[in-house]
């Protein structure tokens, strides 16, 4: 189908186009909300700054598509696969990705609150700068993905794997992350106040100056991990281990220490539970 023919179609009323083919098709900045898209293969189109609020595109292909500035909003890409995509700055607020592949994607500044990305695979894609607020991200694969600076405040990334990724200065606080694995992972001066990270895998993740007020790291490992100067006031980590942990400068005070496992960390200058510095 050419693009004249479907906006012409779009604009009489239409909206079925379940599984056309409009490949490398540019619609930039075209109003196209609630269109049924379903299948359609629009892998390489340009859909910049178009308005595809309400769209149903599951199992849609749009592989290397570009919908950079584009309005998604509580779109349907359940399914879909957009492998390689640029949504440099798209509002996905409320949207539906459960299942899609967005493998190498570029959300960089992307707007997702309440997003459901649930199982997706995500690995190798860029969400520098991005909002995930209340996102849910359970189970979902963000291996060596780019959270620099990113907003996941109070999202679901239970059971999710974040190996290698990177989350410098981002904003994790008051997240579920039970069972999340960051193995490895740069999380330098991110904000994990309050998140509840219990039984989760942070084994030689870098937790440098990070903010882990409250934290629960209860049943956690962080075997090898870097917490220097890290502020721990008040976390729980009962039965956490933190054998061979840089725990240097570190502050602990309050801290729940109940069965945690020191084995030689490094606590040359850690502020202990009670207050006390140790030597």
């Amino acid at each position: 189908m050419y693009v004249d023919e479907l906006l012409d179609s779009y604009a009489a009323g239409k909206r079925d186009f379940q599984e056309i083919s409009l490949i490398g098709v540019n619609l930039s900045g075209k109003d196209l909300r609630g269109i049924n898209l379903r299948r359609a293969n629009l892998n390489q189109s340009i859909l910049r700054g178009a308005d595809l609020s309400s769209a149903n595109l599951r199992e849609a292909k749009l592989i290397g598509a570009d919908l950079s500035q584009a309005t998604l909003v509580e779109i349907n890409l359940i399914g879909a696969d957009l492998s390689q995509a640029n949504l440099y700055e798209a509002d996905l607020s409320r949207s539906g990705l459960r299942g899609a592949r967005l493998s190498s994607a570029n959300f960089s500044r992307a707007n997702l609150p309440e997003a459901n990305l649930g199982e997706a695979n995500l690995s190798g894609s860029n969400f520098s700068e991005a909002n995930l607020s209340q996102a849910s991200l359970h189970r979902a694969k963000l291996i060596k993905c780019d959270l620099t600076r990113a907003i996941l405040e109070s999202a679901n990334l239970s059971n999710a794997m974040l190996n290698n990724a990177i989350l410098e200065s981002a904003n994790l606080t008051d997240v579920i992350g039970h069972g999340i694995t960051l193995e490895e992972a740069d999380l330098r001066e991110a904000d994990l106040s309050r998140a509840r990270l219990i039984g989760a895998n942070l084994t030689n993740a870098n937790l440098g100056r990070a903010n882990a007020r409250g934290v629960n790291f209860n049943w956690t490992s962080l075997r090898g991990a870097n917490l220097r100067r890290a502020n721990l006031y008040r976390a729980q980590l009962s039965w956490a281990n933190l054998s061979e942990a840089d725990l240097s400068e570190a502050v602990l005070i309050n801290a729940n220490i109940n069965q945690i496992n020191l084995h030689n960390a490094d606590l040359t200058g850690t502020i202990m539970p009670s207050g006390v510095t140790h030597g």
